[in-house]
């Protein structure tokens, strides 16, 4: 009856969720319905499979325009229709072209024109005419009148009700990006595009029972015979699964050899083991389609680092995949892949986010783009964004609008609004959660055996690798299994930092010498006292807190470190007792079992593993069953009913082992409180892993390590914390200078050049053009000689000259500026645009002006956003009875004022839901220190952005880590810029 439905994954056009679409079939009585967002295929396998839960013959299609006008709609016969729909869409979109007002012949799709395109089509055998019961009427002065057998009845599904029509009319709005009063008839869809019933669409044909006939036959005709949860990935990687097997045998027995030797007697049970599971299961290709991208990676001198759950596998080690030791760790291959496990196994596999662009693109090229797609994910409208969109398309001013979202946060009075703006909030409400436009997964690639349009559309982001329809949840379902290749800025550090050292010092690092570095005394030395700014996943004010509470300096320290962090664990008191155990406190463990299952964690569960390890070890449980324990009581899938199964089958097993049911209710009491918040100890190994190398690089190469870090932009830390800590390792930071410096930072021997980027307003061609010119045409010899070298305006060159890039022509800031405004010479026309300077420049007497460093602090503020000196020089009078960070051990317990820089404010709710505050501070000695704000002290001392603040409090002292526990704060201000006092 339906052909033409729509949900809301016709993006900014359709309301009804799949859910609310095939509901409302069901209680209407449909037995067919025809899907056919437009120009997507998102919902199609939702659809699909509520359908046939409901009864309902699901047909799939998509319905094409261009703009706002209905060109046709395609249904696809069957499974082959559904890819040439696809394979149709998909090649003209991803040549960003309309879409033809003609569809190609189609062998297995058919095709229904709106009525309003009767006089310009001919119709094949395929090709229908789809005609609205408003419609009708104009069949009697229609040519079709009296041979309607190519008309089918087309009643678009777009909105349930009203409010539903009110709800599209916004979204077209919002798409349209206009007021929804000047939203005009034809950008919308039609009134009448509601749920109508199948007895008053069948009333409305009444007289044109053939029309009826036609639909049906032709809904009838159409079938989607899809098999879920069938294998869908490539099936081999050389061609056929049983040399698959010998490759990868192969090549992980080789890789033991080089991991662990000829003679280690479990690695070879192990491996063994894995294999045949991996075998069973089939996952042989997984595993050699991982290894040929990392190989690839690794011919082109690519860093990367394996994490996640498949560093339990030592097959993924003797790869290479990984280095994490699984036998080392006690990590159970379980955890990642067992015969009871459902869903498909998952490598996350690491690059530095300037190489990882480049393995993917071979991906692409070694298995085929037409087999191979990125996952998408869906951009929902959300909060605060969906009420400015509304806010706009109401007509609201930005003033309004900032005051609807203040109230929807809880920072304005909701009484005081007026109508529109209570119907903002409400359609804000409602369009909540619908899908707003198609986005790329982080990382997921997906290689199918059939062609990718045999099950999705694609379309095709910037960066060129087309991306599926569908998010990785029904990817999974449909059977194909991602490979992640992600990108990660730690990695950067640590590639660039190795390359940076090769340039500055001529020594090459092997930095995947991970074993030695983890014994290195100077890089334990550094992990002990937590000096590790700028070192990947350990330089937060809270872990390297962490680090010193636990004397940090081994590699199973660290990766228990990595994970007693995490949100779920601190929150549930387990990393309080960790630290206490650790450092010496007294406890019992509830049965001695536990001793010998977590006796590394001092009886504290602390990685998801813990979870697994104590249902097989003290539960009895087999291992699969175990991870299924684990898997089935995560925070994502936890249920009551389930919740309860689980603990029945626990507490029957530990009876079963003979163990005492009190005890094995406080064992079960600590595993539910955990295992839905726990951290994978094999991801925290690899965190683990990358910290070290960023270490060793830190403890040997500090200044190249920091120069590496500054160039990723990536980290905790902003751009000035990062040249801190280079001070202090002996750096001698320099502004831009258009003579040394580069479009990145660099280095050359203790000097380190800030690179054009920092500079706010610089634009990004000249930036990068000033060291290309410098390297052919060699150094610039004065201000005129560069404005004549390259393409430059009068503001750009001031930017240059008031950072103090021509500090090397001896002149000062001032004298630079007068040269620009004296001998700067307007362009009068295109001749003219390459010369900023006169060929014959005249000479000035200047007045001498001397520098002021003051002036130059305010400029370097407003073009890189911080000063190049010590924030604490631009405070006058100085409160001289501060004490710093370094004296705190002395003065435990007592209340001291102490003056710092602030780096980074934390907000948290306590158990009250008041808030607390955890501040991070330079002091005037360049040392980090920390300060807690209670929930009184947050509410009188708000701060107020960064800069230079007098601290009173107690100094505290926790498991040898020293702060301030707040009482007063008053923020300093810098002396005012002396131009502004002259203008004033």
């Amino acid at each position: 009856m339906y052909i033409n439905a729509h949900t809301y994954f016709s993006l900014r056009y359709g309301t009804l969720s799949v859910e609310q679409l095939v509901a409302w079939a069901r209680q209407q009585g449909v037995k067919q319905l025809a899907l056919t967002d437009i120009h997507s295929t998102s919902a199609c396998y939702d659809f699909v499979r509520l359908c046939r839960e409901a009864g309902i013959d699901p047909v799939v299609g998509m319905e094409f325009r261009n703009g706002d006008e209905l060109l046709y709609i395609a249904l696809a016969r069957n499974l082959h229709g559904f890819r040439e729909i696809n394979a149709f869409y998909s090649q003209v979109a991803h040549r960003e072209e309309d879409f033809p007002s003609l569809p190609p012949y189609w062998n297995d799709v058919y095709v229904i024109y709106p009525w309003e395109r009767k006089d310009h089509v001919s119709l094949s055998e395929h090709e229908f005419l789809g005609i609205r019961p408003s419609q009708v009427r104009q069949l009697l002065r229609s040519r079709y009148r009296h041979r309607p057998d190519h008309i089918v009845m087309l009643q678009p599904l777009t909105f349930l009700d009203k409010r539903g029509h009110n709800m599209h009319r916004l979204l077209r709005a919002i798409d349209h990006n206009i007021l929804l009063s000047k939203l005009m008839k034809r950008e919308q869809a039609r009134e009448d595009e509601y749920c109508l019933p199948p007895d008053q669409l069948r009333e409305a044909f009444a007289d044109y029972p053939e029309i009826i006939r036609n639909t049906e036959q032709l809904l009838s005709q159409c079938s989607f015979p899809f098999v879920f949860e069938q294998r869908r990935s490539r099936q081999s990687f050389t061609g056929g699964k049983y040399e698959d097997m010998l490759l990868l045998e192969k090549l992980a027995l080789e890789g033991l050899e080089r991991r662990y030797g000829k003679h280690h007697r479990e690695a070879h049970r192990r491996l063994k083991h894995e294999l045949e599971i991996i075998d069973q299961l089939d996952f042989n290709a997984y595993f050699l389609i991982t290894w040929d991208f990392v190989s690839y990676g690794q011919s082109r001198g690519f860093f990367h680092v394996g994490r996640g759950s498949g560093a339990n596998s030592i097959t993924a080690y003797c790869l290479g995949l990984t280095d994490v030791d699984p036998i080392q760790l006690d990590l159970y291959f379980e955890r990642f892949l067992n015969p009871k496990r459902t869903s498909p196994p998952d490598f996350d596999i690491d690059y530095s986010w300037q190489d990882r662009d480049a393995v993917i693109d071979y991906v692409f090229k070694r298995y085929r783009h037409s087999h191979t797609a990125m996952l998408a994910t869906y951009n929902c409208f959300r909060g605060r964004a969906s009420i400015r969109e509304l806010g706009k398309v109401f007509g609201l001013p930005k003033r309004e609008i900032d005051k609807l979202v203040a109230s929807r946060k809880g920072l304005g009075p909701k009484q005081d609004l007026d109508k529109m703006s209570r119907q903002v909030l409400h359609y804000a409400s409602l369009l909540e959660g619908f899908p707003n436009h198609l986005s790329v997964h982080a990382g997921g690639i997906l290689i199918s055996e059939e062609p990718m349009h045999s099950f999705t559309a694609t379309d095709l982001p910037p960066k060129g690798f087309p991306i599926t329809h569908f998010d990785m949840y029904v990817a999974e379902e449909v059977g194909l299994h991602k490979f992640d290749v992600l990108s990660q800025r730690g990695l950067g550090h640590i590639r660039d930092g190795v390359d940076i050292v090769q340039e500055n010092q001529g020594k090459s690092i092997n930095i995947r010498r991970v074993e030695d570095f983890k014994v290195d005394p100077e890089v334990k030395k550094l992990l002990a006292e937590a000096r590790t700014v700028g070192c990947f996943y350990i330089e937060s004010p809270a872990m390297r807190g962490l680090l010193t509470k636990l004397q940090c300096e081994d590699y199973l320290t660290l990766v228990a470190a990595s994970s007693v962090i995490r949100p779920g664990v601190a929150r549930s008191g387990m990393m309080r007792s960790f630290i206490e155990r650790h450092n010496g406190r007294l406890f019992t463990y509830p049965h001695p079992k536990l001793k010998e299952l977590l006796g590394e964690t001092y009886g504290v569960m602390v990685y998801q593993e813990d979870v697994i390890k104590v249902a097989h070890g003290f539960g009895g449980l087999g291992l699969a069953e175990a991870d299924m324990l684990r898997r089935a009581m995560s925070g994502k899938t936890r249920n009551k009913n389930t919740f309860q199964l689980l603990e029945e089958d626990f507490l029957t097993s530990c009876k079963a082992q003979g163990h005492d049911m009190a005890v094995s209710q406080e064992i079960w009491r600590q595993i539910a409180s955990f295992a839905g918040y726990s951290f994978s100890k094999a991801h925290s190994a690899s965190f683990a892993v990358e910290s070290f190398q960023s270490l060793y690089l830190k403890a040997y190469y500090p200044l190249e390590f920091m120069t590496a870090v500054i160039n990723n932009f990536g980290g905790f830390y902003d751009t000035e914390i990062y040249l801190h800590e280079a001070r202090m390792w002996g750096a001698r930071v320099h502004p831009p200078c258009v003579n040394e410096s580069r479009y990145l930072t660099c280095l050359k021997g203790q000097d380190m050049y800030l690179g054009f980027v920092h500079l706010k307003d610089l634009e990004s061609k000249l930036a990068k053009e000033i060291a290309v010119e410098r390297q052919r045409r060699g150094p610039f010899r004065s201000l005129i000689d560069f404005a004549r070298r390259l393409p430059i305006g009068e503001e750009q060159l001031t930017i240059l000259a008031r950072i103090g890039a021509f500090r090397f022509t001896g002149r000062t800031k001032h004298q630079l500026l007068w040269d620009i405004q004296l001998h700067v010479k307007r362009p009068k026309g295109p001749q003219q645009a390459d010369r900023l300077f006169a060929d014959d420049t005249q000479k000035f007497s200047l007045p001498v002006t001397n520098g002021n460093r003051l002036e130059d602090a305010y400029d370097e503020m407003e073009l890189l956003g911080f000063p190049l000196c010590s924030p604490f020089s631009l405070v006058p009078n100085l409160p001289a009875d501060c004490v710093p960070h370094q004296a705190l051990p002395e003065r435990v317990g007592q209340t001291v004022r102490m003056l710092g820089y602030m780096i980074c404010v934390k907000t948290t709710k306590t158990v009250k839901g008041d808030a607390m505050q955890f501040a991070n501070f330079l002091d005037p000695e360049g040392a980090m220190f920390d300060v807690t704000l209670f929930p009184p002290e947050v509410k009188k001392y708000p701060f107020v952005g960064r800069g230079v603040y007098l601290l009173a409090g107690k100094v505290v002292k926790e498991f040898g880590h020293y702060s301030l526990e707040l009482q007063e704060m008053k923020k300093l201000l810098f002396q005012r810029d002396p131009r502004q006092a002259d203008v004033a």
